[in-house]
């Protein structure tokens, strides 16, 4: 059933742009160019301190050892997750809409256990050169999510606080029925 003529030919083709064939995305709407190489940095710091951590031996207080691992493993695998999800495609796909909130809340809270657990272990470490490069991994990660956020929230503001304002023409205030209902169904 394949004809020549014009009209089903274009509907039957499929023709996608340069554009839509396109997987990495950066700078987007989500995304800059100086956000992307922070997070990249932030990626990096955390595996660096992760490894450094994981090549310790022998621990004098192993709490806080293992809560600067996991911080640490938790901050590399997720921050390459959102920084893969946000400067690709891939974003499109997940069904989530508020990217702003979920990228700051997540930066917020990894910088504050990040912090926490660095100086927590700096505070219980058994002073090995190991540890010592760990902390101070710890602690430029710490720095670089402080940046992001800082980042953040210059270009785009809080977005927890911004509000979806109403259109000028929907009233405040109910407006009154200028139709009367009937009392029991007499007019």
């Amino acid at each position: 059933m394949a004809t020549t003529d014009p009209v089903y030919n274009t509907t039957t083709t499929t023709t996608q742009d340069a554009k839509s064939r396109k997987w990495f995305v950066v700078p987007s709407a989500h995304l800059d160019k100086i956000r992307f190489f922070i997070k990249v940095l932030e990626v990096l710091l955390s595996l660096v301190a992760f490894t450094l951590e994981e090549l310790v031996t022998s621990c004098t207080s192993c709490t806080a050892l293992y809560f600067f691992e996991f911080v640490s493993c938790t901050a590399f695998l997720f921050t390459f997750l959102l920084l893969t999800l946000l400067a690709t495609t891939l974003h499109q796909r997940v069904g989530i809409s508020c990217w702003p909130q979920l990228d700051c809340g997540y930066t917020v809270l990894i910088m504050a256990f990040f912090l926490i657990s660095s100086i927590t272990f700096a505070a219980q470490n058994g002073e090995t050169n190991k540890e010592k490069a760990a902390v101070a991994f710890g602690f430029l990660a710490s720095g670089a999510f402080l940046v992001d956020v800082a980042v953040f929230v210059q270009t785009k503001g809080f977005p927890c606080w911004t509000r979806n304002a109403l259109p000028t023409d929907v009233p405040t205030s109910p407006v009154p029925e200028s139709e009367k209902l009937n009392v029991n169904g007499a007019d």
